[in-house]
């Protein structure tokens, strides 16, 4: 297995970044069966570049983190203020909890213990800065797998949020309940 580094991103890697989200977020979408929905992939590649533009321009909105195999960026992660789904969904309880979230791998580096480096890492950094809880959300059914094995079962299911039979999962977690792997 190759080695894979993860660590902030840098000016200069923005389009590989952006590269990154294209791949990742039209594979979910496709996976998911909507991949016609394109207006709403879009928006959403542009949101995260958004946030990665201003993690780089350092308004500590948001805090990043990218994997890198071979000097090629492979995957990302990010942290910062709770989203408006979250938001909306419960009622403004999370409000005040931050975020893990642009969790994206390529398809090809899928498996490889890459999402996990990512998740641990950030999880470190949220110890350090004496962050005790965050919040995740997906819509996608293999993530919601994922999600549920690493971070239990969620907090939170809105049925037939993205229409019949596809479900909206959110979990809530506190940080010390997570030991640092490699």
């Amino acid at each position: 297995m190759k080695k894979i580094i993860v660590g902030i991103p840098a000016i200069g890697e923005e389009n590989e970044i952006e590269n990154l989200f294209k791949i990742t977020i039209n594979s979910a979408f496709e996976e998911q069966g909507v991949g016609h929905l394109t207006e709403f992939i879009e928006e959403e590649i542009e949101t995260k570049m958004q946030m990665v533009k201003n993690f780089l321009e350092g308004t500590n909105e948001y805090y990043f983190l990218i994997a890198k195999v071979e000097d090629s960026i492979v995957g990302a992660i990010s942290f910062g203020s709770c989203g408006n789904i979250i938001q909306q969904c419960c009622e403004g309880q999370l409000n005040n909890v931050g975020e893990l979230g642009s969790l994206y791998v390529l398809p090809q580096y899928q498996g490889q213990k890459i999402g996990s480096k990512l998740i641990n890492s950030l999880i470190l950094y949220l110890k350090q800065n004496q962050i005790e809880n965050f919040c995740l959300d997906s819509g996608f059914i293999k993530a919601q797998k994922r999600w549920t094995r690493k971070f239990g079962q969620p907090y939170k299911i809105i049925e037939n949020y993205w229409g019949p039979n596809s479900d909206h999962f959110i979990w809530y977690c506190k940080v010390k309940d997570f030991s640092i792997t490699t």
